[in-house]
């Protein structure tokens, strides 16, 4: 209440301690140990954290990044650079979806998209890849009949994974195409009080 006195107990000076700490930087396990907390969660909820304090630390994270990282990061890119990047997204697409691989990385498989786990799978290509699962059969079945047995190993791995891609496209197809995410409801952080855990 507005021009009421302010009422101090002992509790209230341990929470400035500890705000203040932090604040000052002091790692939250150092002041859990100064403090006695079992629990570092009981700790940081002593601490009172400000919007202010998260803007101003997360500038100065970014700060000391740059600080730590060669200078030629932050130039502008040439216009083969910006191309060669783009590029690198077209040939991302495959027959049966996306490659997810990362940017300037090779392909690992030696483009056997099939096996690959980074084969992002395209549900519209299930057909495609239903026939060439019902191929891998009968490639199967010949390797067999001719004593090819390496050939019948690599078959029934590729035959595995073509499985799991199809149940993967069964899986995406069945998701719906857009997801409503709402909107951000902080009431419940913004009003919420920690509990008097008096140590």
């Amino acid at each position: 209440m507005a021009g009421a006195p302010l009422e101090w107990r002992p509790h209230d000076f341990r929470r400035i301690f500890v705000t203040d700490a932090i604040r000052s930087g002091l790692p939250p396990h150092i002041a859990a140990k100064i403090c006695g907390h079992a629990a570092l969660d009981t700790t940081m909820g002593y601490a009172a954290i400000y919007p202010e304090d998260v803007i101003s630390h997360h500038r100065a994270f970014i700060a000391r990044r740059r600080t730590e990282r060669p200078s030629e990061e932050y130039r502008e890119l040439t216009a083969i650079e910006w191309d060669e990047f783009l590029a690198h997204f077209e040939l991302r697409k495959v027959a049966l979806g996306t490659c997810g691989r990362d940017y300037a990385t090779p392909c690992q498989h030696e483009n056997a998209c099939v096996r690959c786990p980074l084969l992002l799978v395209d549900p519209a290509q299930m057909p495609r890849l239903q026939e060439i699962h019902a191929n891998l059969i009968d490639r199967l079945q010949e390797a067999k009949d001719q004593g090819w047995l390496g050939e019948v190993a690599a078959i029934e791995t590729t035959m595995a994974a073509a499985a799991q891609k199809l149940e993967a496209m069964r899986d995406r197809a069945a998701q719906p195409s857009t997801v409503h995410l709402g909107m951000p409801d902080f009431h419940q952080v913004t009003g919420r009080s920690t509990p008097d855990t008096r140590r």
